[in-house]
């Protein structure tokens, strides 16, 4: 992973966040659907999930230890890394409450709307944080190896899901941005992402009521 392609793919990480965020509000706010019986059936939850926690992870691995060394003797910059981690420390445990609530028969819609006005305010408001502080402090203290190895972290953190969080991850980016993450694919892979994978994620209805996941 090149110099480019670290930062590429946290921002197209929080891209593909925000617009599963969209995608979360409607759900929750929609007259037509309970968002209880949407949230526990559609893929698109499920995806957001693991998604964040691949990501979340693997920055937890990779990315905030080399930058915590990089900074040492810096106080007001370490401050800035404490407010990244506790931030995102907040954010499983609202997680983990909606789907403590959907596994609930006894939760009501407006529970799950609060929670999920809670995740969305938090992620979103600790993603433009990331972006503002944290994100040129990365630029600027991390190697091109150290980028490389937050990408093979997180790839491990994926896993098995490649096939669905990789369309997942580019759904909607800008072809330089495409072009970018999909340059560091083995050849295999790469040809399974154009024949099977991206189609296959075309067809996928993520926020639908009743679709298995």
């Amino acid at each position: 992973m090149s110099d480019a392609t670290g930062p590429a793919a946290l921002y197209a990480m929080h891209d593909a966040l925000r617009r599963e965020l969209a995608h979360l509000d409607r759900v929750t706010t929609s007259a037509h659907h309970d968002p209880r019986h949407v949230l526990a059936t559609a893929p698109g939850w499920q995806l957001l999930k693991k998604a964040l926690h691949a990501h979340q992870s693997a920055a937890d691995e990779a990315l905030w230890p080399p930058l915590r060394h990089r900074l040492t003797g810096r106080p007001r910059d370490l401050v800035v890394l404490a407010v990244m981690e506790a931030e995102h420390a907040a954010i499983a445990p609202v997680v983990e409450a909606i789907d403590a609530t959907l596994a609930d028969p006894g939760a009501d819609a407006l529970r799950l709307g609060q929670l999920t006005d809670a995740l969305a305010g938090g992620l979103a408001g600790h993603l433009a944080h990331r972006e503002d502080a944290a994100l040129p402090l990365l630029l600027r203290a991390l190697t091109a190896e150290q980028w490389d190895r937050f990408g093979r972290v997180q790839a491990r953190r994926i896993g098995r899901d490649a096939p669905l969080l990789l369309p997942w991850l580019l759904d909607g980016a800008d072809e330089p941005t495409v072009a970018t993450l999909l340059a560091p694919l083995p050849a295999s892979e790469y040809a399974a992402y154009l024949t099977r994978w991206a189609p296959a994620y075309a067809l996928l209805d993520r926020w639908s009521a009743g679709t298995a996941t």
